[in-house]
């Protein structure tokens, strides 16, 4: 008798554990989507997660605007690459602890994440937050660009990142299930 009232304990508690686990497991989490966009592609991507995840955006905007012409912003986007340059960020993330998820979003500019990027990234604590890189990219260098993000960030977690061609958000829906961030 005693060795069922013991066996049935042991059952309870594994079972209570369980479901503790499981509901800390189903916490809703804080999600926050930082993206740094030129051209609005980035924007539009970063909206569309948004509305998907029920995340908080954050515009990662440039104190000194790019210039609004392609070409001359195209060269300084490279003078700040060669540079390693830190171009400083207008606006702060409000109450950055609560969040545990937080995606990071650019376009691809010179085969990698523009250097506000970096600003960004150096500018926060990522020690236990889970970080998804997300780009929007022409034609080539998506990988690079996502993996760069991943580099900026080694204290945090990640989660496999996602590339849109210019501002097509086909995909993100499944991704975002694939990575489990929404049901």
């Amino acid at each position: 008798m005693r060795t069922k009232i013991v066996f049935c304990l042991v059952l309870l508690f594994v079972g209570m554990n369980s479901y503790a686990q499981e509901k800390v497991n189903d916490t809703p989490k804080k999600i926050l989507i930082a993206y740094f966009s030129w051209g609005g592609n980035t924007k539009h991507v970063a909206e569309h997660i948004a509305d998907l995840t029920g995340g908080t955006l954050f515009r990662i905007e440039p104190e000194k605007s790019y210039p609004t012409e392609y070409t001359p912003c195209t060269e300084v986007a490279k003078a700040e690459k060669e540079t390693n340059a830190r171009p400083a960020i207008k606006n702060k993330v409000e109450e950055w602890e609560k969040y545990d998820i937080v995606f990071i979003g650019c376009p691809v500019w010179w085969w990698t994440a523009p250097m506000i990027i970096n600003t960004f990234t150096e500018s926060y604590d990522f020690k236990g937050k889970t970080v998804v890189p997300f780009c929007t990219y022409a034609s080539t260098y998506r990988d690079e660009t996502l993996a760069k993000i991943v580099e900026l960030t080694p204290a945090a977690g990640h989660l496999q990142g996602f590339g849109a061609v210019n501002k097509n958000t086909k995909g993100i829906e499944k991704w975002l299930k694939e990575i489990g961030v929404v049901k």
